[in-house]
């Protein structure tokens, strides 16, 4: 049983390997989830390096993106044989591109195709097979509509929920606007899990403080976090010592980046850039006395050719702080 209190959100272009190592290093208890990996790309391109993890991100999920049932299990199957913890279906990015490639939020219209493909996962894995939307996509936006959709995947067995509690709008706002312009709707989201009592219910969606948590924790099964753990991720270090009462195994931000420098060293004879590991680690100082410099000398060095862990040494400097 995956604990599911506290998870990280699957976040394009920001939760790849190197952060959720990074991340893993700040919350040893979180439940973390990769990209969104489409079908297409672990089918026909290289599936080695889209599903490539380190054994200490455990647990951690594999987010796919499809509509094909068959297509969507052979790439269940390849995720379940490489070891991760859980398959994730992403029935909430709002993205053009998402939407023309039929995945996505927009498949939240066709809540039958939906569960023919999480019963094709079920079938050939014995991992979790989860599901991540939103409360609802353009005018189909009903409680009604939504608990349709609920009840009809929960038929095909999948019995976790993630749900960002906005809806989506797929014309006219962009990816971005749409996890800022669609109000939050909490309540729909708490609602479910009053009418659903069986099923697991994950919050997700403007989540930044300890305090609305908390409160949330008091309705649903568990909350995802999502930008906040990216923009600022020793946010998770709070999260860890209040809702997991894990205190002793929080370390401070300098030991955190002192405990990943082997990981750097050891990508860096790999041919992996340092830049593209220091960008994931440049909010970790925020709202402390220099951060400022840390976040300017990583940007300015760590791009440059030969780029290697002597500059993160030499950022560490410019915070002067104990934690």
């Amino acid at each position: 049983m995956l604990n599911r209190l506290i998870s990280v959100a699957p976040m394009m272009d920001w939760t790849d390997r190197h952060d959720r190592y990074f991340l893993r290093l700040i919350a040893p208890n979180a439940l973390l989830y990769t990209e969104m990996v489409t079908t297409g790309a672990l089918i026909y391109g290289d599936y080695q390096r889209f599903l490539a993890y380190d054994a200490a991100e455990h647990p951690v999920a594999l987010q796919l993106g499809g509509s094909d049932p068959a297509a969507l299990a052979q790439c269940a199957k390849m995720g379940e044989d490489h070891g991760y913890d859980e398959i994730n279906l992403n029935v909430g990015c709002p993205s053009d591109r998402v939407k023309s490639g039929r995945f996505g939020a927009c498949l939240m219209l066709n809540p039958e195709l939906v569960a023919d493909c999480i019963a094709a996962m079920r079938a050939v894995v014995k991992v979790p097979v989860t599901i991540k939307c939103r409360i609802g996509v353009d005018e189909q936006d009903s409680y009604e509509a939504l608990c349709h959709f609920i009840q009809t995947i929960a038929k095909a067995g999948c019995d976790v929920f993630i749900i960002h509690a906005r809806k989506a709008w797929l014309n006219g706002l962009s990816p971005k606007q749409n996890r800022e312009i669609p109000p939050l709707r909490y309540d729909v989201v708490r609602q479910l899990k009053q009418d659903f009592p069986a099923l697991t219910i994950i919050l997700n969606g403007g989540l930044k403080n300890i305090a609305d948590i908390a409160e949330q924790l008091q309705s649903v099964d568990g909350v995802m976090i999502g930008r906040e753990a990216y923009t600022n991720p020793y946010f998770l270090a709070e999260v860890e010592k209040k809702f997991f009462q894990d205190a002793e195994s929080v370390k401070t931000r300098h030991a955190i980046i002192e405990n990943l420098l082997p990981y750097i060293e050891e990508q860096l004879t790999n041919n992996v850039k340092l830049s593209s590991i220091t960008r994931h680690i440049l909010g970790v100082f925020q709202g402390e006395p220099g951060a400022r410099g840390w976040r300017r000398y990583l940007s300015e060095n760590a791009f440059k050719t030969g780029a290697n862990v002597d500059v993160i040494k030499t950022a560490l400097k410019q915070v002067q702080i104990v934690n």
